[in-house]
């Protein structure tokens, strides 16, 4: 799955989603797709990452108590 780094637009390979649907994980393991190659695999905050289209990530996704709100 690829989402988009916030900050710059770059795009983020996730090599795991199991930690990207996990509530309680603030990081999601991926290889930044930028230049002719993907980089090394290393850890991204989900707070800075969104969907390639703009939308932000699922709250599910990224708040263990959204349905408490």
């Amino acid at each position: 799955m690829f989402l988009a780094e916030k900050s710059t637009g770059h795009m983020i390979e996730v090599l795991d989603t199991q930690a990207l649907f996990d509530p309680h994980e603030s990081t999601v393991k991926g290889s930044l797709h930028f230049g002719e190659e993907a980089q090394d695999p290393e850890s991204f905050e989900k707070a800075g990452l969104n969907f390639p289209s703009g939308e932000s990530l699922p709250l599910c996704w990224t708040d263990p108590d959204y349905r408490r709100r």
